[in-house]
């Protein structure tokens, strides 16, 4: 009975011409009756304040190099799509996951989640297309430590299983203590 009203009310919807109606015109789509818009607006009346902005582009460096920093800068770096408390693919989450499973004692004997530092690669292709060159890796996420590339989440789960990725993060916490002084 279940199934024949979930059937009903799916005929009865696409019954309605707005249902059917999917159009692209000119950057727009229009679906169900509603315009959804795949460009930036150009309107005068717009202010610069709420236009998209690329905050990578306006800060001067070339893409290249700011892979570089981010690698050299931070302990635990990891490109994904999403950022690390809302990743949007399944393996950037596992990747994620894995990595929070590790923790050190911080100088005040205080457990502390290791330094992790992301980029949301969807927000910006050119920055995907940065990070792909300066792996030489073609998929994400790609996890950096200590400024050496390891992977991605299936290497990330692989040497998690096997005490490898422990050995890698064991001494994380003298490593932040050192740069802290």
């Amino acid at each position: 009975m279940a199934r024949s009203l979930s059937n009903a009310l799916l005929k009865g919807i696409s019954g309605f011409p707005s249902a059917r109606l999917s159009t692209m015109v000119s950057g727009s789509i229009f679906q169900n009756g509603m315009r959804y818009s795949t460009t930036s607006p150009n309107d005068p009346d717009t202010h610069d304040d709420f236009k998209p902005a690329n905050k990578l582009e306006n800060s001067g460096l070339a893409l290249q190099d700011i892979v570089e920093q981010d690698v050299k800068d931070n302990p635990v770096m990891i490109y994904m799509k999403g950022v690390p408390d809302m990743p949007r693919c399944g393996f950037s989450s596992l990747a994620v996951r894995v990595l929070k499973e590790y923790s050190f004692l911080t100088m005040d004997m205080a457990l502390a989640d290791v330094p992790l530092s992301a980029r949301n690669i969807l927000e910006d292709p050119e920055l995907k297309n940065a990070v792909k060159s300066f792996s030489h890796w073609p998929t994400f996420p790609q996890i950096f430590i200590k400024g050496e590339f390891i992977g991605g989440s299936d290497i990330i789960l692989n040497m998690h299983q096997t005490g490898e990725l422990k050995e890698k993060l064991k001494d994380m916490s003298s490593a932040d203590e050192k740069s802290e002084e």
